[in-house]
């Protein structure tokens, strides 16, 4: 199990213990409010290398709650900032962009979702005022709304273009239109009854989240997972990742113009997504992480795996060898590695950028994740994005493979302590690698074992603000293909 360092903190310390923490090397990965009865409890948690974790507790009160802004020293601290006062009213003093972001304009004014007084929601009103877009203007400057609402089955998002002739001169990406209360809709629930939930917080991330969810419970029960069910998991998250680096490969080709590249790989996701039906019994593998282990009902087999990297092989080779590709992928979309840190980009989108950051070695379940093959590039275009992914499916493969002899089938659990007669509340923390980036989940349960808090964080949260940085000076044409090899999920950043 994780050592946590908590710490118990005040206001006029936050600052410099922040950034002497991050001059150490760790990253701020979640900021989370919680309501007690008689205060505000603001809960930072920075992470490290070797499964280093640390929480800052700094508490405020309940009348006119407000925290120091650590925007000048953390880039996501300050989103992370926003999205806190929108839903608790906690004011971060001094932040340099104080304007509203998860709740838009017509959210009644003074509401507040989160807190145990927010009661039941009053009237939406009108929009009050249009949102504030940054207006570009010179000669021949245009401007293309795309969105909210779009083709297929993505969640909404509105991105305005201001551009000149094709070239995109700024891009504003606006989200949470659909907002969900998840973590809200979490109080109060017996672990049972949050499970599904966790399992449906990002449909393509399933595995990620589940786990994620899973591993903070049993973090904060001091449970001790089998190793066979500890391998299982990382099985699962590898299948995740297959499927989903599989479709965007295809979708990276189509958008290109070389669209009988994507049918091959929807085919190889097919057989990739019925793997996961026949060990699990779903196919996007819900089941298959419990709480205490793992269910499987089958387990793949080498010789399967291996036809699917060698399948998935063939098709970046052909895809690598039309110019058509080539031309369109190099030099498009560029994202430095200093934007990419600043940001605090995650996943495979970092890792093109060169930021070599993965859970799955920094934060290991298993011996076989610590040792992971590291694969990264350096240029932050889209061809390197592309890279990145299909690298990734061939070392996704390998570590299958090494997982395979400590794959069990059945119920591997272990016992979930009875807390009925539990002495006080506990709180645990659960990193994974999900297949675009790390995932948090920070769970706080009462001493009867309902979950009184869930508070998490979708690495799509932190990637966000660089798609439209990546856009800068590229042009309106090459949108969609950029979009594409950023793949960030709405549903998991509109929590």
């Amino acid at each position: 199990m994780s050592t946590v360092d908590r710490q118990d903190i005040t206001a006029a310390e936050l600052g410099g213990r922040v950034q002497g923490l991050l001059d150490d090397g760790l990253r701020l990965t979640l900021v989370a409010a919680h309501e007690d009865s008689e205060a505000f409890r603001v809960v930072y948690v920075l992470t490290g290398t070797g499964d280093r974790r640390v929480e800052l507790t700094l508490r405020t009160g309940m009348d006119a709650p407000a925290i120091p802004s650590l925007a000048s020293v953390s880039f996501p601290a300050g989103r992370f900032e926003r999205e806190m006062r929108d839903l608790y009213g906690i004011v971060p003093t001094d932040h340099p962009l104080p304007r509203r972001m998860v709740r838009h304009k017509h959210w009644p004014t003074g509401w507040y979702p989160m807190r145990s007084d927010a009661g039941a929601p009053p009237p939406f009103g009108p929009t009050e005022g249009a949102y504030p877009f940054l207006k570009v203007e010179g000669p021949g400057v245009y401007e293309i709304p795309v969105g909210p609402v779009h083709a297929g089955m993505i969640g909404p998002g509105h991105f305005r273009f201001s551009a000149v002739g094709e070239s995109i001169l700024k891009l504003k990406a606006r989200l949470w239109f659909t907002h969900k209360g998840l973590t809200k809709l979490a109080e109060g629930r017996t672990l049972a009854d949050a499970l599904p939930l966790a399992e449906r917080i990002s449909g393509d991330t399933t595995v990620g989240h589940t786990t994620a969810f899973c591993s903070a419970v049993e973090d904060a029960l001091g449970i001790d997972v089998p190793e066979p069910a500890r391998a299982a998991r990382a099985a699962l998250l590898e299948l995740e990742r297959l499927y989903n680096h599989v479709a965007d490969l295809g979708a990276l080709c189509m958008d290109v113009g070389y669209g009988i590249l994507n049918v091959h790989t929807q085919r190889v996701r097919e057989e990739v997504l019925r793997l996961g039906a026949e060990v699990t019994g779903h196919r996007l593998m819900r089941g298959g992480v419990v709480l205490g282990g793992s269910a499987l009902l089958a387990v793949p087999t080498a010789a399967r795996l291996t036809r699917i990297a060698e399948d998935v092989a063939d098709i970046v080779d052909l895809a690598l060898r039309q110019s058509v590709v080539v031309d369109r992928f190099t030099g498009t979309s560029v994202l430095s590695a200093q934007n990419a840190r600043e940001i605090g980009v995650l996943g495979f989108v970092g890792r093109a950028s060169g930021l070599d950051v993965d859970a799955r070695r920094d934060h290991p379940s298993h011996p076989a994740t610590a040792s992971v093959r590291s694969v990264v590039q350096t240029q932050g275009d889209v061809l390197a994005r592309f890279a990145v992914r299909a690298d990734e499916v061939k070392a996704s493969v390998d570590l299958l493979k090494e997982l395979l002899p400590d794959l069990r089938t059945g119920r591997v659990v272990a016992e979930v302590p009875d807390r009925r007669t539990a002495a006080k509340a506990v709180s645990g923390l659960g990193l994974v690698e999900g297949w675009r980036g790390t995932i948090v989940h920070r769970v706080e349960l009462s001493p009867d074992g309902h979950v009184t808090r869930l508070a998490l964080a979708d690495p799509s949260f932190f990637t966000w603000p660089a798609l439209p940085v990546a856009l800068n000076n590229t042009i309106v044409a090459d949108f969609p293909v950029t979009n594409k090899s950023f793949n960030l999920s709405y549903a998991g950043n509109d929590l």
